[in-house]
């Protein structure tokens, strides 16, 4: 299930309600929270969990907490000093893999942010397994590959060593379909083997031919320090 504001607020992304046969996670967050989601998602079972990709989507997450009893917001110990809002509820965890209830396993790939966390579910497609990304990787607009940024405001891309770092740290697990954070975003099929042509895509791209260089440009000009 899919949760995000209409008409669209900021950027338009989407958080996902990850249903589960024991329990239901949170995951990423928009930032409107109204009476009519909360009670839709407490129909449905309600969430034992927040778990949000990177802090360029914390915003409301206390609130979305606070709504459902204070449960748990599991964030990377990385991306600490990004939270604008201490609260109990927030849980920091290490290292690279923190298994959740349920089948479900967060998973710090980096990149974007250094506590950047993807989302996993064993559960997800009848047993093939679902990958949600938020922003990254992120889903390309033909929906059959995706890519990578640094930074999106300022179209930087992600260097080669941090997304072979991204397809190393989810190759251990399965899945059939990953999930990105705006609607239609979904890259169907065999998401995996899809995550890695589109990484050796990205990585001939970036490093298959010289890179053009200030001299290359300017070459009766000398750089000037920065």
């Amino acid at each position: 299930m899919g949760n995000l504001t209409v008409p669209a607020f900021g950027i338009g992304q989407r958080a996902l309600l990850v249903r589960t046969r024991e329990g239901n996670i949170l995951w990423d967050c928009v930032s409107l929270i109204d009476s009519d989601t909360v009670a839709l998602i407490k129909a449905l079972g309600g969430i034992y969990a927040i778990a949000i990709s990177h802090p360029h989507y914390y915003t409301s997450m206390v609130q979305w907490s606070q709504a459902f009893g204070g449960v748990p917001i599991r964030l990377h110990e990385d991306d600490r000093e990004w939270v604008q809002r201490p609260d109990a509820s927030v849980k920091f965890w290490q290292g690279d893999t923190y298994p959740l209830e349920h089948g479900l396993t967060l998973i710090r790939v980096g990149g974007h942010f250094p506590g950047f966390q993807v989302l996993h579910s064993a559960e997800a497609e009848h047993g093939d397994g679902a990958l949600f990304t938020g922003d990254q990787p992120q889903v390309s607009p033909d929906r059959r590959y995706v890519s990578f940024m640094y930074s999106y405001p300022n179209f930087v891309p992600l260097d080669a060593a941090s997304v072979r770092k991204i397809v190393s740290s989810v190759e251990p697990f399965s899945f059939a379909k990953l999930y990105g954070a705006w609607p239609t975003f979904v890259v169907q099929g065999n998401a995996k083997e899809a995550l890695r042509r589109s990484a050796e895509r990205y990585l001939q791209a970036f490093e298959g031919s010289p890179s053009m260089t200030y001299q290359t440009l300017n070459p009766q000009q000398k750089r000037s320090p920065r």
